[in-house]
């Protein structure tokens, strides 16, 4: 597999058929976004985490353009709906497993929580946390750590907005007490609950789930999209090292 360096972030270059090696090691998988990258100049705590993820995918169809234009470098896209589609594919084959999905509030968690058991999860093997409202400047969640080392989960998503998520799941990573998969899709699980526009594969092929979004929610996404056109020039102006 093929890394790329960008703002000492390590981004991984994965294809599909290697998705099975990657998703039996624990670690901290993150999907940073276009509006997010566009931010980490200002963001060091979002940057931290970032750079101290174990896996960093190119979920960003407007990044992986910048690259191929402006540093003549081609990488797969691979979102984090492509993953959450693949890794419920192994939830279907292997029900033993035990889920805590942190979720944003108390319909989402309803619909999530459905939505598991709807693949085959045993109800004594899923658990769901609603999460607080986080101070960005000081992400931390001792009940929510308690609660994870309590159960050891095998798997840990986290279903929160961009920017607090990968700093809550780098929290996690250093102060629970066993390993575990730290999953940060953020709202990509409310593509499959119906919650958000439903995109199927061919639009999240072409780089159009963003479009998708804003048709859903413009007042929402069309702001958060515009911001990352920051994210040109900081690609622009940095070196990029490919390992």
């Amino acid at each position: 597999m093929i890394f790329i360096l960008f703002k000492k972030i390590k981004f991984i270059n994965l294809h599909k058929k290697n998705f099975l090696k990657i998703i039996q090691q624990p670690g901290l998988f993150v999907f940073p976004s276009g509006p997010g990258l566009a931010t980490i100049n200002e963001k060091k705590q979002y940057l931290k985490s970032l750079r101290n993820s174990d896996f960093v995918f190119f979920d960003s169809g407007y990044f992986v353009l910048l690259l191929r234009i402006l540093k003549n470098i081609s990488v797969k896209k691979f979102s984090g709906y492509l993953f959450l589609k693949l890794l419920f594919n192994q939830f279907k084959k292997n029900k033993n497993i035990k889920i805590l999905s942190v979720d944003p509030n108390s319909e989402l968690s309803t619909n999530n929580k459905l939505f598991f058991t709807n693949l085959g999860i045993p109800r004594n093997k899923l658990f769901n946390y609603i999460s607080p409202i986080y101070n960005e400047l000081k992400i931390k969640d001792k009940k929510l750590l308690e609660i994870a080392n309590n159960l050891k989960p095998d798997f840990i998503i986290l279903n929160l907005g961009g920017g607090v998520q990968e700093i809550l799941g780098f929290y996690l990573k250093k102060n629970l007490k066993k390993k575990t998969k730290i999953i940060c899709t953020g709202a990509a699980i409310s593509f499959f609950t119906k919650d958000q526009a439903p995109i199927n594969q061919i639009f999240d092929k072409f780089f159009l789930g963003w479009l998708i979004r804003i048709l859903f929610k413009p007042s929402v996404f069309l702001p958060r999209y515009l911001k990352s056109f920051k994210l040109f020039q900081i690609v622009l102006n940095e070196k990029i090292i490919i390992k």
